[in-house]
């Protein structure tokens, strides 16, 4: 099994994007059908899109946990640091070196030092 797509939903989409961009990501605009515009990006076999808010929603779901091993550890903290986004001290875990930070909308993402 693998996992092919994740969707994040937003009130605010272009500020995620931004965010998401800092670590690397590249977004197209775009829809499907009847599908509202929306940001999307691959990651290896894995696309991750941003979408605005479900209709029934008023704030995003921020219980889901990303983590996403990066190819630039010590220049992509720098990078987050730089543009005033904090992020835990990297420790040694069971799973890597990482560091957590939180994107605009609260959720926690792991970050790997590959």
């Amino acid at each position: 099994m693998e996992i092919r797509l994740l969707v994040l939903r937003t009130n605010d989409q272009k500020r995620l994007v931004a965010f998401y961009s800092l670590l690397g990501l590249k977004f197209d605009y775009h829809k499907h059908g009847n599908s509202p515009m929306h940001y999307s990006a691959e990651i290896g076999s894995l696309v991750l899109e941003i979408y605005p808010l479900a209709k029934n929603q008023t704030e995003p779901d921020i219980s889901v946990r990303l983590g996403f091993t990066i190819d630039n550890f010590e220049e992509t903290l720098k990078f987050l640091s730089d543009n005033d986004i904090s992020y835990s001290e990297p420790i040694q875990a069971n799973f890597g070196f990482l560091t957590v930070v939180s994107d605009p909308d609260g959720r926690k993402i792991e970050l790997y030092k590959k």
